[in-house]
């Protein structure tokens, strides 16, 4: 029978700053987008930096709740529990792909997370509004999830030394 480890103290507390940094910096860097009632922000690159440092479960914990509460903070409600998922699984798919951590696996982790993502909310646009809304979507969510990838590789590098990863 096989023990399940349960999450620490330590690593409670850097998941919960991880959110709290990820929501306080998407949310300073924000950029409406009306024409699919949404926005473009950098919380895609807190979710991957906790994907790639600490794996899945961090990545699906800062991914989901970052996503929620800056759609709740940020005056776009109808998105919160969209969020929650989208960039739950986002951060879990990146996490989970990066557990074997070369520059390939890395950069293959953050593109299907940012697939997820686009898939996500073009979904969700298309659901919320119309197919118009959707596709209008894409462009800028690619957008977005590039720009987090390109932000998070090397804050990833330039942390993974000094932040032991225990949850992967």
């Amino acid at each position: 029978m096989k023990v399940k480890k349960s999450i620490s103290l330590k690593q409670l507390v850097q998941i919960a700053l991880l959110i709290a940094v990820n929501v306080a910096v998407a949310r300073f860097f924000i950029i409406p987008v009306p024409m699919t009632h949404g926005n473009i922000n950098l919380c895609d690159a807190g979710i991957f930096i906790a994907a790639l440092l600490f794996g899945r479960k961090a990545g699906l914990i800062v991914g989901g709740l970052s996503g929620f509460l800056l759609d709740l903070i940020s005056g776009y409600p109808q998105y919160m529990f969209f969020s929650l998922i989208i960039h739950g699984l986002e951060g879990f798919l990146a996490g989970w792909l990066s557990e074997h951590p070369s520059r390939k696996a890395l950069v293959a982790a953050m593109g299907t997370g940012v697939l997820v993502m686009v898939a996500g909310y073009f979904a969700t646009d298309t659901l919320l509004y119309q197919l118009q809304a959707g596709l209008i979507g894409i462009p800028t969510n690619l957008f977005q999830g590039v720009i987090g990838g390109l932000v998070a590789l090397p804050v990833y590098y330039r942390l993974r030394g000094r932040i032991v990863s225990h949850s992967k």
